[in-house]
């Protein structure tokens, strides 16, 4: 009895812990209110720039530039052709050495942030926020109904013209409710750019959502 009772124990252990770890999965799922922030965008955009190193370039070689070595010459036997006379072959200059041209510096890669930031509006009511949403976390639900997920958020690098953030957002609609009777309706997937909200941006009759920054 002792032996079917510590059976029945751990069983039962086992099954309170497979529970409890589908359950914190399915909470980690679920979107979370939006909080509104106040940080700049010029702020969020602005990033540090790397030190840039300078590739290293072997050093020149001595002596003036396309110089020479001296060939031994042969001794100068004139041959005569048709009356005409040739030089020998020792006379013969030798080819300049071409100038070594320098490698051009690698293109520096993008930044990943860890945090997109979202600004939202709900064209209905105009209320507006601006809030954060973690890569790779929870989503994060605005007025109720409108979810957005972010897969990625970049920086641009130093040696890019313009300094932008891009991210890739998922954007979805469900309505909130103690029992989800239906799946979410995704109504954007891609990347927004923040320099440019209109090349990429969400298109729908209430809301509008654009990426504004990256934040580490």
């Amino acid at each position: 009895m002792k032996v079917r009772g510590s059976i029945l124990a751990g069983v039962t252990a086992a099954a309170l812990l497979a529970s409890g770890g589908v359950l914190a999965s399915a909470i980690n799922d679920l979107p979370q209110d939006a909080v509104p922030i106040q940080d700049s965008t010029a702020a969020l955009n602005r990033q540090a720039s790397p030190a840039v190193t300078t590739p290293a370039v072997e050093p020149a070689p001595e002596g003036a530039v396309g110089q020479t070595t001296p060939v031994a010459q042969a001794p100068d036997v004139p041959v005569a052709v048709d009356g005409a006379e040739e030089t020998t072959e020792g006379e013969e200059k030798a080819e300049e050495a071409p100038a070594r041209a320098e490698a051009p510096a690698a293109p520096s890669r993008r930044q990943r942030r860890r945090v997109a930031i979202v600004e939202a509006i709900d064209k209905i009511t105009a209320e507006s926020m601006r809030f954060e949403v973690e890569v790779g976390g929870r989503p994060v639900r605005f007025e109720k109904t409108l979810i957005i997920t972010a897969r990625a958020c970049e920086v641009s690098g130093s040696d890019e013209q313009v300094s932008d953030a891009v991210a890739y957002l998922e954007v979805s609609l469900q309505p909130r409710g103690v029992i989800q009777v239906s799946e979410p309706r995704q109504i954007f997937r891609g990347w927004m750019f923040a320099s440019s909200p209109a090349v990429s941006g969400l298109q729908h009759p209430i809301y509008d959502a654009w990426i504004v920054g990256c934040k580490a």
